[in-house]
């Protein structure tokens, strides 16, 4: 029996288990591929999304590469929550547990099947942290392949993405866009397959799972509909086949020297608040000791390289016209800025992979910026803590609208709230939009808060108006924002006892945020504080509610 076959021989070729052999074999396995290495090839793939529309058809092709090297690929699903389709939505709810519902099942039929390795074909948000946390929960040699970005929109010769749309609904709250490029907006925004194509959260998690060496070179930024992502996939299978004689495993890959790279790639490209969440919970699956602080330090440290949108001019296809990742991670390696020795699923280290990479063009005003001359000299991703987050939040500050603002609280207690004050123009220039209960427990499900942003940003506001949430944000947010704050409302946190017309300064050069109440106000109003009622959840979401960390913890659900 091949060592690379040192679990699925239980099921395919160990004589007390009839059963499950019999079982095997009725699906049309032969002997040879009964005597195989079984590689689970897990795809996220559906039809409702542009994300994962094809990932069905790429877990096909990877299970036919997996034949072509002598293993027995065998396709399962998973589920994904679009959270472009469910952002404003009650559904939007069920887009951060979408990840942990991602790692049970991969984890669970991994491990309820005897395989011994995984490909898993992840494009949508959560759906790339789910897999890496399923991955590395089961520890057996694993790969993942991202679905790939999608191609710009173009309406009247501008060029669109999904957050063209969203910012058309501020357009046209303040009467600025007609009904017919409202509608020519929608409907060309999204031309085809493919995530997100800023360096929104698809884009960010696949740049920081591929830094961190759970992918091969150049997925983070090869196209859904490129030949590049289709030769990625038929090579999949030669890949995870000397992984398996390797016995190299995620846990081998993942360390915290592999997380810094992560974290720096994602800052250098101005990523993501919600690569915090998930580069927290993917730490915590590994079993490293990862958290804030070292954000706080990588931070410090890296320049902002990447013009991208939200906040900048370009696309990841515009970085894949440039060399792709390992180009712009090559330059960072040059500069001192990656660890080499890193191990990836290539099999070689960090170093290795790129040693014959050409680094990318820099220059000031391209897609990346040179490090003498960056887009904002620290990074973006500001971890911010005070008397209204003692715990922790995160903020996605871009230097474009200040580095400080103090304003006076207006206070919703859901989403829906302040998304109708605002579209009845009742905030103003100056305020602090604060949207709570909507944090992992309180939500439940931390749903992201894009719609309020994209109003804000489209009816022009967004350098005058703040926001602060125990809930977070999408890549796609930008504008002078705080999400994650911790501890949430629904645990009785400061942000739950803010009254309208409160002071509230948000500081990202001392990384503060505060306002001027005095411990003893919060502990008179605490006292006739009301908490949101959950009473009537059931399904998920109260499993969900009760399990979940907190955000500074990554929100996973199983924790001690």
């Amino acid at each position: 029996m091949s060592n690379s076959k040192k679990n699925s021989w239980e099921v395919s070729d160990n004589q007390e288990n009839p059963a499950s052999m019999a079982m095997l074999y009725a699906t049309g396995l032969t002997d040879e591929q009964m005597k195989q290495p079984f590689v689970g090839v897990a795809s996220c793939g559906y039809e409702s999304n542009p994300c994962n529309m094809h990932l069905n058809d790429f877990a096909r092709a990877i299970k036919a590469s997996t034949r072509k090297s002598k293993l027995t690929g065998l396709v399962f699903n998973t589920i994904g929550i679009s959270d472009g389709i469910s952002m404003g939505t009650s559904g939007m709810r069920y887009s951060l547990p979408s990840r942990e519902i991602i790692a049970d099942s991969v984890e669970s039929f991994i491990l309820g099947h005897s395989f011994d390795g995984i490909i898993t074909v992840a494009g949508c948000d959560k759906n790339m942290p789910g897999a890496v946390m399923g991955m590395l929960r089961v520890n057996r040699p694993s790969i993942m392949v991202y679905g790939g970005t999608i191609r710009s929109g173009k309406y009247k010769g501008e060029k669109l993405n999904i957050v063209s749309a969203f910012e058309a609904y501020g357009k046209k709250i303040k009467n600025e866009i007609s009904d017919e490029d409202y509608t020519g907006v929608i409907k060309n925004a999204c031309p085809g397959a493919g995530a997100c194509g800023g360096m929104y959260t698809a884009n960010t998690m696949s740049s920081a799972i591929e830094a961190m060496g759970l992918s091969l070179p150049y997925s983070a930024s090869n196209p859904a509909n490129s030949q590049e992502k289709a030769a990625e996939c038929e090579a999949a299978g030669e890949f995870i086949a000397n992984l398996l004689a390797m016995d190299l495993k995620p846990k081998d890959i993942v360390t915290k020297k592999s997380l810094e790279n992560a974290v720096r790639v994602v800052v250098a490209l101005a990523g993501s608040t919600n690569a915090v969440l998930h580069l927290l919970a993917i730490a915590r699956t590994a079993e490293i000791d990862f958290g804030l602080e070292d954000f706080k330090k990588i931070n410090a440290t890296t320049p902002v390289l990447g013009d991208f949108k939200p906040s900048g001019k370009y696309m990841m296809e515009d970085l894949h016209d440039q060399g792709g990742l390992p180009a712009f991670m090559r330059y960072l390696l040059d500069n001192g800025l990656l660890h080499g020795d890193c191990m990836t699923v290539t099999g070689k280290t960090i170093a290795e992979n790129l040693a014959n990479v050409a680094p990318i063009k820099v220059a000031k005003g391209s897609v990346i910026n040179p490090i003498d001359s960056p887009v904002k000299e620290t990074g973006h991703l500001c971890i911010l803590t005070g008397n209204l987050a003692p715990e922790g939040s995160v903020a996605k500050i871009s230097g474009k609208e200040g580095v400080s603002f103090t304003g006076p609280a207006k206070v919703y207690n859901s989403e829906q709230e302040a998304n109708d004050a605002m579209k009845n123009m009742e905030v103003q220039k100056g305020d602090v939009v604060v949207i709570r209960f909507v944090g992992p427990k309180g939500g439940p499900g931390m749903p992201e808060m894009l719609k309020p942003t994209s109003i804000i940003i489209g009816a022009g506001l967004g350098a005058d108006v703040a926001l602060i949430t125990d809930g977070r944000f999408s890549g796609g947010t930008h504008g002078f924002v705080v999400g994650h704050v911790t501890p949430e409302a629904y645990t009785g946190g400061p942000i739950g006892l803010l009254q309208n017309g409160d002071m509230v300064t948000i500081n990202g050069e001392t990384l503060e945020i505060s306002c001027d109440v005095s411990e003893e106000t919060f502990a008179e109003r605490k006292k006739t504080w009301v908490n949101k009622d959950l009473s009537h959840l059931n399904g998920t979401l109260k499993k969900y509610s009760q399990l979940v960390s907190t955000a500074s913890e990554g929100c996973v659900t199983d924790k001690d």
